[in-house]
C-alpha cells in the first residue's frame, strides 16, 4: 500500500498542477492611453482671389467663344467645368492630438472613383489617428463629371501646400507629413509623389513628403471604360496621369497596401508599382491584408488593433523619426 501511495502522489501532482505561466495564452498588449482630439472643420485651402480670377477668366472665355462659334458650345462648356472652383469641395478638416506639439501628420485623400466621396465621411478615421498622436488632415477635392483630370490632383496639391504652410500653427510639424489615400485617393497621393509638376505649381517639392501610403490604389490609367469620365480618352493624358509611368529616381518612401479580396487588378498593380519603385532604387514595400476587401480595408482601419492601422502608424513613426535623427545631426 505504501508503494502504491508513493506512485499516486506524484501522479496527482502532475494531473492537477497549475499550468506554468509560459503555457497561459498571451494577452494582447495594452494600448497606450489615447489623446483627446481637437477638431477644426471646413478650412478653405483654395486661394479665394485666385479662384475668383480663374472663374472670371473661364466665364469670359466661354462667352467669347460661344458667341464666335455656336456649334462648339458643348465643348466650351465642358472645358469650362474643368477649372471652375467648388467652394464646398475645396476644403479640409483637421483632427489634432490636443495639447501636443510638433506631432507627425497624416494627410488623407478619400476614394470614390474620382466621382464620389467627401471628407465628411471620415471623422472616425481622423479621430483614430489623432487620438494616437498623429495629427490628421482629411481633404475634399472636386469630383467628376463636374471636373476632369488634372483638377483632382491640382486640388490635392493645393491642400497639401496649405498643410505644409499652416499645420505648424495647429501644433503639427510640417517636416513630418505622410500622404495617405484609399482607392482613387491612393492614385492621387501616388501621382503627387511621382509627378513633381503639381507640387512645383504650389511652390513645393518631393522633399516635403516624408512618405506615401497608398491603400488599394490605382497606378495605371487607361483611356477607356469607367475611367474616361474622370480622365478623358486621350492616351497621352492618361499616361501622364499614371503614377507607374512617372516613376523616376527621387521619390519619397512608399507603402503599398491592398486587400486579399480587393477589386480585380489592384493586387498585381500594387506589386508592379512596388517593383518599378525598387527598380529605380526608391524605398517601397507592398503589403497584402488578409480577410479584407476593397471597402472593409478602409472601414476597419478605425478599429483598435486593426493591422492596416498598425501598418500605417508604424510607417509614419519610422519615417518621421528619420527626420528627427537628421535634424539632430
Amino acid at each position: 500500500m505504501k508503494a502504491l501511495r508513493s506512485l499516486l502522489v506524484p501522479l496527482t501532482a502532475v494531473l492537477f498542477a497549475v499550468p506554468a505561466a509560459a503555457d497561459e495564452p498571451k494577452k494582447p498588449a495594452k494600448e497606450a492611453k489615447l489623446c483627446e482630439v481637437e477638431v477644426v472643420k471646413n478650412i478653405d485651402y483654395n486661394d479665394a482671389k485666385e479662384a475668383e480670377a480663374t472663374s472670371r477668366n473661364n466665364v469670359n472665355a466661354y462667352v467669347t467663344i460661344l458667341l464666335q462659334s455656336q456649334p462648339f458650345a458643348g465643348a466650351v462648356c465642358s472645358s469650362y467645368f474643368l477649372t471652375v472652383p467648388d467652394p464646398d469641395k475645396q476644403k479640409l478638416d483637421l483632427y489634432l492630438p490636443k495639447g501636443q506639439k510638433d506631432f507627425p501628420v497624416l494627410f488623407f485623400v478619400h476614394g470614390g472613383t474620382w466621382k464620389w466621396g467627401d471628407r465628411k465621411q471620415y471623422p472616425k478615421l481622423g479621430e483614430a489617428f489623432a487620438s494616437r498622436g498623429i495629427g490628421t488632415v482629411v481633404i475634399s477635392y472636386r469630383l467628376s463629371p463636374k471636373v476632369r483630370h488634372p483638377a483632382h490632383i491640382q486640388d490635392v496639391a493645393k491642400a497639401f501646400a496649405w498643410t505644409c504652410n499652416n499645420i505648424g500653427r495647429h501644433g503639427g510639424d510640417a517636416d513630418k507629413i505622410v500622404c495617405c489615400g484609399h482607392s482613387a485617393g491612393g492614385h492621387l497621393v501616388s501621382l503627387l509623389a511621382t509627378d513633381e509638376s503639381y507640387l512645383k505649381a504650389e511652390k513645393r517639392s518631393f522633399a516635403d513628403i516624408r512618405g506615401v501610403v497608398s491603400i488599394s490604389g490605382v497606378y495605371t490609367i487607361l483611356p477607356a471604360g469607367a475611367l474616361a469620365s474622370a480622365f478623358g480618352k486621350d492616351p497621352e493624358v492618361c499616361k501622364k496621369a499614371s503614377p507607374i509611368l512617372n516613376v523616376g529616381d527621387k521619390h519619397p518612401p512608399f507603402l503599398l497596401i491592398y486587400a486579399d479580396a480587393d477589386f480585380l487588378t489592384l493586387d498585381w498593380m500594387a506589386e508592379k508599382m512596388c517593383r518599378a519603385l525598387k527598380d529605380h532604387k526608391c524605398e517601397a514595400t507592398s503589403l497584402k491584408m488578409a480577410d479584407r476587401a476593397h471597402i472593409s480595408i478602409i472601414a476597419k482601419m478605425i478599429e483598435a488593433g486593426d493591422p492596416t492601422q498598425k501598418a500605417v502608424m508604424d510607417f509614419v513613426k519610422t519615417h518621421t523619426e528619420k527626420t528627427e535623427t537628421k535634424e539632430k545631426r
